[in-house]
């Protein structure tokens, strides 16, 4: 999510990767519903705020015409099914890096992890261009679904927090 509006500094990287999906799950809702995005991020979440964008969001996807047309969410417009598969990449990385740097497991079932991938894959030479992503991170070719991803994406699977 883009934000013209820096947030103060905060306590720790955890808070920053909360922050981080509260903005992208309260901008999924908003293009999911076809509402203009504002031009700064939201106050710093709780985990149970961001709880409850997931819920809002979710619900706000549940919607089938929620896919139709384009939307805007994050850099620009977009088509709306596009914002949904980028929602959902978001949560799959972003969630295994929280999970990561809590020291809790995290599990995306096989169906998530292949959408997930073929997101990253997508949008993977753009996120590194503008500092989303790091260099590639070689994986086994056998390697499941979601650390294809990471990996693709500038993350060590192996890594614990």
């Amino acid at each position: 999510m883009s934000s013209t509006t820096a947030r103060p500094a905060r306590s720790s990287p955890s808070q920053d990767l909360l922050d981080h999906l509260g903005d992208t799950l309260t901008g999924s809702e908003r293009a999911a519903r076809k509402e203009q995005q504002p031009d700064e991020g939201t106050a710093s979440m709780s985990p149970s705020a961001v709880a409850e964008a997931a819920d809002r969001a979710a619900a706000a996807w549940a919607d089938p015409a929620a896919y139709a047309g384009s939307t805007e969410f994050g850099p620009g417009e977009m088509p709306a099914a596009f914002a949904a598969a980028i929602t959902l990449e978001e949560l799959a990385v972003h969630g295994w890096d929280l999970a990561r740097a809590t020291g809790r497991p995290f599990v995306v079932s096989e169906e998530t992890a292949q959408a997930a991938l073929g997101v990253v894959e997508q949008i993977a030479e753009q996120a590194r261009a503008n500092g989303s992503f790091g260099p590639p991170v070689t994986v086994a070719a056998d390697a499941s679904a979601l650390d294809r991803a990471l990996g693709t994406s500038g993350r060590n699977p192996g890594w614990t927090g």
